[in-house]
């Protein structure tokens, strides 16, 4: 019986684990978003669209940005998963975008970046 309560709390705890594991570390993640700032930022558009808020926000919406039409019209709110898929590879997650960044390989650095950019709204 003691093995099975052991076994049952291991179980649980696994995912707990996991999912720490998958938590992005922001200041990480800000040393990370280096290479973004020469197009993003957190206070006007650039060349790319501001960032300030962006987890949440509906893709192509920002106002004042041209954004391509694919991006307008993909559907997508920028919540955690949809931003992981966009930063491992945009071309991929909305082909015809314009955004040239090939994208971050490594998902460590994407949950970083991802964590950094919640500080931001």
């Amino acid at each position: 019986m003691r093995s099975l309560v052991l076994g049952a709390v291991l179980a649980a705890l696994i995912p707990l684990s996991a999912q720490a594991q998958e938590a992005g570390d922001a200041a990480a993640g800000e040393k990370a978003f280096a290479p973004c700032k020469a197009c993003h930022n957190f206070q006007k558009n650039g060349v790319g669209p501001d960032l300030k808020g962006v987890v949440g926000r509906k893709a192509g919406t920002y106002e004042g940005y041209n954004y391509s039409a694919a991006l307008k019209n993909s559907g997508i709110t920028w919540d955690e998963a949809n931003l992981h898929e966009w930063l491992k590879n945009p071309k991929a997650k909305v082909p015809g975008t314009k955004m040239i960044f090939q994208g971050y390989p490594d998902d460590k650095k994407i949950n970083d970046v991802i964590a950094y950019l919640k500080t931001q709204s």
